[in-house]
């Protein structure tokens, strides 16, 4: 096997094992047993757990982030938020491991991205979308911020449940979801306040 392709093969089983483990509880030794090499050869590659997590960490933040930008290719608002819930839904669906890895908690000392940094990178794509919305519709667009953090949360969050459940279909969330947005969204108040503290 080349270095390359050795590289190659101990970040996909460090994905695999953070994904079942989570950081603390992967080790080293056991990325070296499954590949069927000496620890010092994953020392090599990555000088240790926090890299190897580094490296695996990095590559799903660039998919995640990857997969919704490619999505996001239509011109109406509802349909780059339905591209953007698919999108992660996809991924959720076809990378369970690498999502499994993202939205663990990361280890302290990493400087690494994780499910969060993901969301916010997605969020300020969004806000984007909605500052030009909100600007042609009279709405402040100061506020596409918040509510930018707002949709994507409520995907990411939805997103997670799914993932545990797998019930109903994508497709089927997906929808709900734009639903629920869309249709609180198409009916947004100017300047809204709480009926309690009137």
């Amino acid at each position: 096997m080349s270095s390359a392709q050795r590289r190659e093969q101990l970040i996909a089983i460090g994905r695999q094992l953070f994904a079942e483990r989570g950081f603390d509880a992967a080790s080293i030794e056991e990325v070296a047993s499954r590949a069927k090499v000496s620890k010092p050869v994953v020392y090599e590659h990555f000088g240790g757990k926090e890299g190897l997590y580094a490296v695996v960490v990095d590559r799903e933040v660039r998919a995640l982030l990857d997969r919704v930008t490619t999505a996001l290719t239509a011109g109406h608002p509802r349909e780059l938020l339905e591209q953007a819930a698919l999108a992660l839904l996809d991924y959720i669906d076809a990378e369970t491991d690498g999502f499994q890895v993202l939205v663990r908690e990361a280890p302290v000392m990493s400087g690494s991205g994780n499910f969060m940094s993901v969301l916010n990178d997605v969020a300020h794509q969004v806000e984007h979308i909605l500052g030009a919305e909100f600007k042609s519709r009279g709405y402040d667009p100061k506020l596409a911020e918040l509510y930018s953090q707002a949709l994507v949360g409520m995907v990411a969050l939805t997103g997670r449940w799914w993932l545990e459940v797998r019930k109903p279909r994508k497709e089927t969330v997906a929808a709900h979801l734009v639903n629920l947005a869309w249709n609180g969204l198409s009916h947004l108040e100017a300047k809204p306040s709480l009926i309690t503290r009137r």
